[in-house]
């Protein structure tokens, strides 16, 4: 099982600063030593201590070759097959030890995205649970456009997530900034991507006609990315956090 950031952080701080052996890094942690073995091991560190010889040395070349071809194969599967060539350990001893050989995939490195004053902005929908009106239950909606540049915020809510209201939310932001960024990123709303394949995008019409009209370009966040985002959902978990939790609404009007 894979040991959470801080855990590591600890290891490698407890090992190079205070200059703990590894068994007392385990005891202290509560976790086994093999995990603190395996940390360092990451980090380019030498094992420390004894050598010892395990049943399953012999096997790991065959181990890592075949995990590097099939690296979703189940360890009891790879069990069966390293027992049929002579491995003599348990299957749960022989698990503990995969979990340590087998690769994992090197984590993506993000790039921090800076852009220039006015030069764009991140917009999306927020749903903020429901408001009963009358005998209708309507979902309440926030439209959330943020300055890439400023981090500058612009919050309206709705009682849908229309087309309509889309756009609306668009002017009030232009309104109250008493102007526009160059580029509005969207990710894949049904307000503004009608089909996506790949790189290839198809707009919605009305969305197109729009950012004509008020001369900006429309520009879709990559799949999976994250990042290309982050501004606006973080505003809106901001606005859920510490904004629309200290408020009861009885006049949408007003926001």
């Amino acid at each position: 099982m894979a040991l959470a950031p801080e855990i590591e952080a600890k290891i490698l701080r407890y090992y190079h600063v205070e200059k703990w052996r590894n068994g007392t890094i385990a005891r202290q942690l509560h976790i086994h030593h093999s995990s603190v073995e395996r940390v360092l091991r990451q980090a380019g560190l030498p094992r420390i201590g004894k050598i010892r010889i395990s049943r399953i040395d012999p096997y790991l070349p065959f181990i890592r070759q075949t995990l590097e071809k099939f690296p979703s194969l189940t360890a009891s599967r790879l069990y069966v097959m390293v027992r049929e060539r002579g491995y003599t350990g348990s299957a749960d001893h022989f698990r503990h030890l995969i979990s340590h050989h087998r690769p994992r995939p090197q984590a993506e490195a993000y790039l921090r995205l800076v852009t220039l004053p006015g030069e764009q902005a991140q917009v999306d929908w927020g749903h903020f649970g429901h408001l009963t009106i009358g005998r209708a239950r309507r979902p309440l909606m926030a439209f959330v456009m943020v300055l890439s540049w400023s981090r500058r915020i612009f919050l309206r809510f709705f009682l849908d997530a229309r087309m309509e209201s889309f756009l609306r939310g668009h002017v009030g932001a232009f309104e109250a900034w008493g102007g526009l960024p160059r580029v509005l990123l969207y990710d894949n709303l049904k307000s503004a991507v009608l089909e996506r394949q790949g790189d290839a995008i198809r707009f919605h019409p009305t969305l197109l006609e729009f950012a004509g009209r008020y001369r900006y370009e429309p520009r879709p966040v990559a799949v999976a990315r994250g990042n290309e985002k982050g501004r606006v959902e973080r505003a809106i978990r901001y606005i859920r956090d510490n904004f629309f939790a200290a408020r009861s609404f009885t006049d949408l009007d007003d926001y």
